[in-house]
């Protein structure tokens, strides 16, 4: 049960990731989850585990590396414009 809390969490903090960048939209549920996860990751190894926690991710560190993640993603594979 906590392995679908992690994936549930980790979505959101993508999805608020994807808002704050206004990415959102152009990325899946899928790849939300994926930058909720690996944000969550490197936002708490960076930042530390501050703030309120759910499902064993401390939210604050873990939306702000959400975000760094899917800027860092955007860049890549962003549509170049002529």
């Amino acid at each position: 049960m906590g392995f679908i809390w992690s994936l549930i969490v980790g979505g959101v903090i993508g999805a608020i990731a994807g808002a704050i960048t206004s990415k959102g939209k152009s990325m899946g549920w899928i790849a939300n989850i994926i930058a909720g996860l690996i944000g969550s990751s490197i936002g708490q190894s960076l930042f530390g585990s501050f703030g309120p926690s759910l499902a064993g991710m401390a939210l604050i560190p873990s939306i702000i590396g959400a975000v760094i993640v899917v800027a860092v993603v955007s860049l890549f594979t962003g549509k170049k414009t002529k």
